[in-house]
């Protein structure tokens, strides 16, 4: 088990920049996957960007070049750096582990918002 606690959402122009930071209950060295997904009104849930322990990270088309994970595994925390936000970024952002390589994310924080002022 493990609980993830986000942070650092609010409201930002167009343009803006947002941190948002995931805390973790215990240890996340063992958890294969940490990945930030969000999750815009009456759109799907989707997956942002994501980073395994050793460090290999993936990103959405829609955010490449904009957005950055970083985990930091001594700290148990992960982070999102969120750069050149648009309107179309505004969603509720979820930090989620993924223990196993190929099994799904099977822990959830409650979510943080970010909404973009165009």
């Amino acid at each position: 088990q493990v609980q993830l606690v986000e942070s650092g959402g609010g409201l930002v122009q167009a343009g803006g920049s947002l941190r948002l930071s995931c805390a973790a209950s215990r240890s996340i060295s063992s958890i294969n996957v940490m990945g930030w997904f969000r999750q815009a009104p009456g759109k799907q849930r989707e997956l942002v960007a994501s980073m395994t322990v050793g460090g290999t990270t993936s990103y959405a088309d829609s955010v490449k070049g904009r957005f950055t994970i970083s985990r930091d595994n001594a700290k148990n925390t992960v982070s999102l750096r969120l750069n050149s936000l648009k309107p179309d970024d505004t969603a509720v952002y979820y930090c989620a582990a993924r223990p196993l390589p190929f099994g799904p994310y099977s822990y959830w924080g409650q979510g943080t918002q970010i909404t973009v002022s165009s």
